[in-house]
């Protein structure tokens, strides 16, 4: 439903909305914020994210530097950048205060030459990681991140991935659709557990990351 013109988007508020399954998007064309519960819901459950062989092959070549929370607004507005997006200002304003606040992160990819080619950005609670978006501007970078992802949730114990909607993109890697209230019973029982993420450790090898975002349990 349309927000009030004087509803102000505030950290607080979206980490209600949240908790409640609902999250945030702007209209591109009158930036009018949105409330949104769909009656499916795209995750990647934890124990089944997919790399292809290809992508597996580019990640242990290398050739790229995999950071987190150093430039969030940065990676908020590359996601941005593009024809049409729901990323308004207040949006970006509002997750960056949650960002200061320690409740929304980014993962970055940066070239050898230390250019920003990738990266995506998310906001947790409790055990539950709710990804918003994510760029890239080389081959492969926002699935380079998204690897990256997953393997820091599984070490630090979260349990829910929200995609928010499917795409084939994220289809690809794992990413499958439930129903409302399939997902609502996920985010309960993920919001009563506790994570931390931490700082990613950027010591481990591009293997030894593979293996923690793929091993089953």
């Amino acid at each position: 439903m349309p927000r009030d013109d004087f509803f102000e988007i505030t950290p607080s508020l979206l980490l209600q909305a949240y908790a409640s399954g609902v999250f945030p998007m702007a209209e591109p064309d009158d930036d009018t914020v949105r409330w949104i519960d769909p009656l499916a819901r795209g995750i990647i459950p934890l124990d089944g994210l997919h790399i292809s062989r290809s992508l597996k092959k580019q990640i242990l070549r290398g050739g790229f530097r995999v950071t987190t929370d150093t430039c969030f607004e940065q990676v908020m507005r590359a996601c941005a950048d593009r024809d049409e997006t729901w990323i308004s200002e207040e949006l970006i304003a509002a997750y960056v205060g949650l960002h200061q606040r320690g409740y929304a992160h980014s993962v970055e990819i940066w070239d050898e030459d230390g250019a920003l080619i990738g990266g995506l950005y998310g906001v947790r609670i409790g055990a539950a990681f709710f990804g918003e978006s994510m760029f890239s501007r080389a081959r492969s970078a926002s699935r380079i991140a998204l690897v990256w992802l997953v393997a820091q949730l599984r070490t630090r114990g979260f349990t829910l991935l929200d995609t928010q909607f499917l795409t084939d993109h994220l289809v690809s890697m794992g990413a499958v659709e439930i129903s409302r209230a399939e997902y609502h019973a996920h985010l309960y029982r993920a919001l009563r557990r506790h994570s931390d993420w931490g700082a990613l450790s950027i010591a481990a090898s591009s293997a030894e990351v593979i293996q923690r975002a793929t091993q089953m349990s």
